[in-house]
């Protein structure tokens, strides 16, 4: 594909602007800032320039006092878009709310020096920051209370190290899912989109370390020959690369397929499988029940669920043409998997039309909305609320995808006519990286760059900060996706989708051919809660206030990750940028951002 690319020139370095509109929202580029210097030391694992430069962030700090003391050479002056209706800029620091008191307090108590992140495992798989370890199952909960904690939707959020431990009551790590508690594993899957394979081993349990692994990822050329240098170690790993000949797509699915000698389970959840995404971000899981093997001679519709699971799960394996995973859809077949309650929604990459354009993407969504919900009186008008943690380009303004074919897909419900609906999208501000566990190499993993944010300043006015005070989550950044209808007064759904798939036309989908095709560049999955499955008598769900609370109606009340109503961004706040600097405010670590 020809791309036709210009040079901008700015206080922030030299950018290359793509003329494309779909670049994916974490592309694995070479490892280059934008300013073109080399982001060394790099992980030892192929990931988007963002996540390296978080890496290189965490691995080697600069502190808030060293720039105040003028021992650097401050690295911006100020930016600014032309002025727009919301009131928004890009601006390296000088608008930046100051340290709050406890930062404050952190930077300036006696002896106090910025204290870096942890980076990466020891030899043994434990911090090499001295900080508290997770242990296996989590804590002290009973393995058989974890999973209920998670019931009927069997849907769950990681573990935070650094919050109370009441707030990670039900959360699961990767390592309580690995766990031989739940099952005899005797072989697996993981599609991912970052991998860390070392890393990965290490969070099997010892007995299972050596069992068959299957990785379905997506890397190509210098980045797969560096996946399959770090699995030659491993005898018992095998790789599956998934076909991706439509430029800027990526494999962004993440998903287990877990092989017990008791059964087989299916997992989808929104973490990459490195250290940093199961540490202190908030993400979401999806953990499905155990499903046994069908009896020999039961029929050949045996084990389907009444959501069709099984079938589009099947069907989703196959887009990949892979003769490996023809394997996993035989073993999938051989299960019951009728107990599933959620919906999937997949994207593959391709162009579709005719049965297949509402197979994958927003059209996936919109058809299962038209087919599987009604809408009462007064629904119509019940907003969207979209929550995500990169953002690709939307266009020149609303009309040329948000406001139209996305939000129509969204704003589905029965066969009713659409409304005008309100949409609220939730990303987080400068303000809210800074201030978060991490500080602002979290930001890493929310890799909105400046040359897509400046193309759409008009994007910004539907913005929400991050906030989680219910579930103790707010310092803990969002890698995980979703997307519901609320009421009003966001106190019922109408529907609740968590996914891989942030909010880009790359993931999500874009018409072709005046709406007749549906043209898809990446792989994602999530799975959608329809109110109808779980017998909710009024077509809702409540929404549950305190996720830890047992619910008098468990069936109806379902556990948002985030505090509703949304906040809405104010004067001072702007979405968080990954490429330009932020220097005149200290995050919890006393350090600056600098990720050049």
């Amino acid at each position: 594909m020809h791309r036709a690319t210009h040079s901008q020139e700015s206080n922030h370095g030299k950018w290359t602007l793509s003329s494309s509109d779909d670049e994916p929202e974490e592309s694995g580029k070479p490892s280059r800032s934008p300013t073109g210097a080399s982001l060394d030391p790099l992980p030892r694992y192929s990931c988007s320039e963002a996540r390296k430069a978080s890496h290189k962030r965490k691995a080697n700090p600069v502190s808030f006092e060293e720039e105040e003391q003028g021992t650097r050479q401050s690295p911006v002056k100020k930016l600014k878009l032309d002025k727009d209706d919301s009131g928004w800029c890009l601006s390296s620091s000088d608008d930046e709310s100051k340290p709050s008191q406890k930062i404050k307090a952190e930077r300036e108590g006696p002896g106090r020096k910025p204290r870096p992140p942890q980076t990466q495992d020891d030899e043994r798989g434990q911090s090499t920051s001295g900080q508290d370890k997770y242990k296996t199952p989590s804590d002290s909960q009973d393995p058989w209370d974890l999973l209920h904690a998670g019931e009927p939707f069997c849907f769950y959020l990681t573990k935070v190290r650094g919050i109370k431990p009441k707030y990670n009551f039900g959360a699961l790590h990767i390592k309580d899912i690995l766990s031989p508690l739940y099952g005899t594993l005797e072989s697996s899957v993981q599609f991912n989109y970052c991998i860390d394979v070392p890393w990965l081993v290490k969070q099997y349990p010892e007995e299972f370390r050596k069992k068959p692994l299957l990785v379905v990822h997506g890397e190509k050329q210098e980045s797969k020959a560096k996946l399959h240098e770090a699995a030659h170690p491993y005898e018992h790993i095998r790789l599956c690369q998934a076909k991706l000949d439509i430029a800027f797509g990526t494999h962004h699915t993440k998903m287990m397929l877990l092989l017990y000698k008791e059964g087989l389970r299916v997992v989808i959840h929104t973490s990459n499988l490195i250290h940093g995404d199961w540490d202190q971000k908030t993400q979401g899981i999806w953990l499905s029940p155990l499903y046994r093997r069908i009896q020999e001679g039961a029929s050949i519709s045996a084990g389907e669920s009444a959501t069709n699971f099984r079938a589009d799960l099947i069907s989703y394996l196959a887009s990949y043409n892979s003769p490996t995973l023809r394997e996993w859809m035989e073993i999938i077949k051989q299960h019951d998997l009728s107990e599933t309650r959620a919906y999937l929604v997949g994207s593959t990459p391709g162009r579709f039309q005719g049965v297949e354009r509402e197979k994958w993407g927003h059209l996936r969504l919109r058809k299962l909305l038209r087919e599987h919900t009604t809408p009462v009186p007064g629904q119509q008008d019940w907003p969207v609320i979209g929550q995500f943690s990169s953002i690709g380009s939307m266009g020149a303004d609303k009309t040329k995808w948000l406001h139209s074919e996305f939000r129509e897909s969204l704003g589905t419900l029965g066969k009713g006519a659409k409304a005008d609906i309100p949409l609220h999208l939730i990303y987080p501000s400068v303000d809210n990286v800074r201030t978060s566990l991490e500080g602002y190499p979290a930001g890493g993993s929310l890799p909105y760059g400046i040359q897509t944010a400046q193309k759409q300043p008009w994007l910004h006015s539907y913005f929400h900060r991050w906030k989680a005070e219910t579930s103790g989550r707010s310092s803990a950044m969002p890698h995980i996706k979703t997307y519901m209808r609320t009421s009003p007064d966001f106190q019922e759904l109408a529907w609740f989708l968590v996914t891989s798939a942030n909010l880009s036309k790359a993931a999500w989908g874009c018409f072709e051919k005046s709406g007749a095709q549906m043209f898809i560049r990446s792989y994602e999955l999530g799975v959608l809660f329809l109110p109808s499955a779980f017998g909710s008598e009024t077509g809702t769900f409540s929404v549950k206030e305190n996720i830890y609370a047992k619910s008098e109606n468990p069936q109806s009340a379902f556990p948002v990750p985030y505090d509703l109503p949304p906040e809405r961004y104010s004067g001072k706040d702007r979405p968080w940028v990954w490429n330009i600097p932020y220097v005149n405010a200290p995050d919890t670590h006393g350090n600056i951002w600098c990720p050049s």
